[in-house]
C-alpha cells in the first residue's frame, strides 16, 4: 500500500440539479458524492484546482483517500470521475466509503518492467503489446496496492502473459479470474513487428536486378 496521503477538504451542499452544478463550476468547485458502507450518501462540494492537481498523480485513482467534511474524516476510494468534453476540467466525482474489515472492489494500474531486456525484444526484435492498463481487484483496504508490477524479463517472441500468470500482492484477488477460466484475460504479449507491405514492395522494386 502506498504511503502517499491524499486529503480532500469538502463542504456539504444542499442545492442539486444541473443549475446548481453549473454555478459551482463557475466558482471553480466540483459537485461530488460520498456513498456506501450502508450509510446515507453525502452531497459534497470540493475545490476544483486542488483536486485536479491530485488527479495528475496515478496513485489518486487506486489509493484510499481521506475526505474531510465538517472536521470528520471519511476514508474512501474514487469510483468515478467525469470530465469536461474538451476542457481540462473535472465536472463530477463519486467517492465510495471504505470500511475496515470490508473488502473493496477497484481498478489498480499495471506497471510493466524489463521490457527492453526481454529476450523477445532484445534478441529477436519483437515489440511489447499491452492488452490492459489496469486490473480489477478485490481486497481489504489495508492490502490495496498502488499498482501491480508485471515483469516481462523472461518473455520470448510469441509469448503472452495472462491474468493467471501474474503473482498478485498478498491479500489481492483478480475479479475477472473469479468469474472463471473464460475471463483469463491476456495482459501482455511480445509480437513480431508489423511490416509495412507498401514500403516493402517499394524497396523490392527499387532493388537492383541480379545479373
Amino acid at each position: 500500500m502506498s504511503t502517499i496521503d491524499f486529503v480532500i477538504h469538502a463542504e456539504l451542499r444542499t442545492d442539486t440539479g444541473k443549475g446548481a452544478s453549473r454555478r459551482l463550476r463557475r466558482e471553480e468547485k466540483i459537485p461530488a458524492i460520498l456513498y456506501g458502507a450502508n450509510k446515507e450518501p453525502l452531497m459534497l462540494t470540493v475545490e476544483h484546482n486542488k483536486v485536479n492537481n491530485m488527479a495528475q498523480n496515478e496513485a489518486f485513482y487506486s489509493h484510499i483517500l481521506t475526505i474531510m467534511v465538517d472536521g470528520k474524516k471519511h476514508q474512501a476510494i474514487l469510483k468515478d470521475v467525469q470530465r469536461h468534453m474538451f476542457k481540462p476540467k473535472l465536472t463530477h466525482l463519486d467517492f465510495q466509503r471504505v470500511e475496515k474489515g470490508q473488502k473493496l472492489h477497484t481498478h489498480v494500474p499495471v506497471h510493466f518492467i524489463n521490457e527492453k531486456t526481454a529476450p523477445g525484444v532484445k534478441t529477436d526484435g519483437g515489440v511489447v503489446m499491452h492488452h490492459i492498463a489496469d486490473i480489477e481487484v478485490t481486497c481489504l483496504p489495508e492490502h490495496l496496492p498502488e499498482f501491480i508490477e508485471v515483469d516481462v524479463a523472461n518473455m520470448n517472441l510469441g509469448d503472452t502473459l495472462h491474468l493467471s500468470d501474474l503473482t498478485l500482492p498478498k491479500g489481492v484477488e483478480s475479479v475477472e479470474l473469479g468469474k472463471g477460466e473464460t475471463h483469463n484475460q491476456a495482459v501482455v504479449s511480445i509480437v513480431a513487428p508489423r511490416v509495412d507491405k507498401a514500403a516493402a514492395a517499394d524497396d523490392e522494386a527499387a532493388a537492383p536486378e541480379a545479373e
